[in-house]
């Protein structure tokens, strides 16, 4: 089976992707984290995307149409994948169709996690992350023990330059701009399931996992 998730940023969908494609046997492909792998490995394209993604604008199509389409390749033989954050504009959807026909694939699911502006507000602003082993924490449901390190290795806690406030706040007049076609592209193929992003995390995931049966 194949997915692609979509929701605004904060929406669960990257934690919930990880979850269903471990219960599902699914290979888990975010976009984010090919992006961000290749900043910090200081690579070309690393170089390219990094004050873009700061600025919380989108990487150009044709980097993020590459780098996917390099991954499907790489693991089209597995049972299935869920495209984590892809695609995020209408002609990254229309590219991966051509992309799905070419290769006698096809998107069984996209699911839509529905998240409010003032909880992505809420939830984002207040992310923070281990410099050293990259555990995450946020304020306030999941607080440090000790404010401001992480409870493992009491090395500090970082924030994304893409968290700040203001940031999330273009972040999704973007996505709202760009990827609102995207709903309404899957819709049209009939193949577009909205879920409840403001649940508690276990709800979220049984009305996906019930949604793509």
């Amino acid at each position: 089976m194949n997915l692609v998730f979509l929701g605004p940023p904060g929406s669960g969908k990257g934690t919930q992707a990880i979850r269903v494609a471990k219960a599902m046997s699914l290979a888990h492909i975010s976009t984010g984290d090919l992006l961000r792998e290749a900043v910090k490995n200081k690579t070309e394209l690393g170089k390219k995307v990094e004050d873009i993604m700061k600025k919380g604008q989108l990487v150009p199509d044709e980097i993020v149409i590459s780098l996917i389409g390099q991954k499907i390749s790489a693991i089209e033989k597995a049972k299935g994948f869920i495209l984590d954050g892809f695609p995020r504009n209408l002609p990254q959807a229309e590219s991966l169709k051509f992309m799905f026909d070419h290769k006698k694939m096809k998107l069984d699911k996209a699911l839509l996690l529905q998240v409010s502006d003032s909880e992505v507000v809420k939830r984002l602003s207040g992310r923070w992350h281990c410099s050293k082993c990259n555990s995450g924490y946020n304020y306030p449901r999941n607080m440090p023990k000790h404010e401001g390190v992480c409870d493992k290795d009491g090395e500090p806690l970082l924030r994304r330059a893409d968290d700040e406030e203001s940031v999330v706040r273009n972040r999704l007049e973007v996505y709202k701009r760009e990827t609102s076609p995207v709903e309404k592209f899957y819709r049209k193929e009939s193949i577009l399931k909205e879920i409840e992003g403001e649940q508690i995390p276990d709800k979220v995931f049984q009305d996906i996992l019930t949604a793509v049966k």
